[in-house]
């Protein structure tokens, strides 16, 4: 008797739990098999993306070394029609890449003031990143000292020059070089002597420095 009582008290529990299962279910079932359908479209977007990404940076890079080598090859106009596009309709970090590379290309084809124009609209673009604008201020400012003026040269660079930009020797060299070119040889002795006295400066940049100190020094054109 006792046996029978223990099961039918089971099959109570059994069909009682089974049924609050069922109104578990019931209430919470459709949110989580919502949220299984989020898992699983969520997982499948993140993997879209990443392959639409993937993929558009590798068609980017492929043109940005297209026109790299259409440069190298001779072929100036027809690269810098390439990375003028690529600016327009690229992906990523290659829209400024095509941008630097073109800058450069016009310099290295002669046209001074289009190469000038292009580093400094760079180096005032707010939406490129800092190490970037930082480079193409010193381009520009080597670029002013054999077709600008030492305000110019200064105007790009000075901001770089001092002891805590890792750029400093660089506009310190172009500044000393704009100086001396104009004839403001206390000024030229000063950035030179700069370069000199920081012990972090490149050995070929301090050496060259010290060339211009003997030079103003020997030609007795500063104190």
């Amino acid at each position: 008797m006792a046996d029978q009582n223990d099961s039918f008290i089971r099959e109570v529990n059994d069909e009682l739990r089974s049924e609050q299962m069922q109104r578990v279910w019931r209430r919470l079932g459709p949110l989580f098999i919502g949220i299984a359908v989020l898992i699983v479209v969520g997982t499948a977007g993140y993997r879209l993306y990443d392959y639409y990404t993937d993929d558009r940076s590798s068609k980017s890079g492929d043109r940005f070394l297209a026109a790299t080598k259409l440069a190298s090859d001779g072929k100036n106009d027809e690269a810098l029609k390439a990375l003028t596009d690529l600016e327009k309709d690229g992906f990523g970090a290659y829209p400024v890449l095509a941008r630097l590379r073109a800058a450069s290309l016009m310099a290295e084809k002669g046209d001074a003031k289009a190469a000038i124009d292009a580093f400094t609209a760079i180096g005032k673009d707010n939406s490129v990143p800092q190490v970037i604008r930082d480079v193409s201020h010193i381009r520009a400012a080597w670029l002013l000292i054999d077709n600008g003026t030492y305000d110019q040269v200064s105007a790009e660079v000075e901001a770089l020059a001092t002891p805590t930009q890792g750029l400093r020797h660089s506009a310190r060299e172009a500044l000393g070089l704009a100086a001396y070119k104009a004839g403001q040889m206390e000024r030229a002795r000063e950035w030179f002597q700069q370069i000199t006295e920081d012990p972090e400066a490149p050995r070929n940049v301090a050496n060259r420095a010290q060339i211009m100190l003997d030079n103003i020094a020997a030609a007795g054109k500063a104190p």
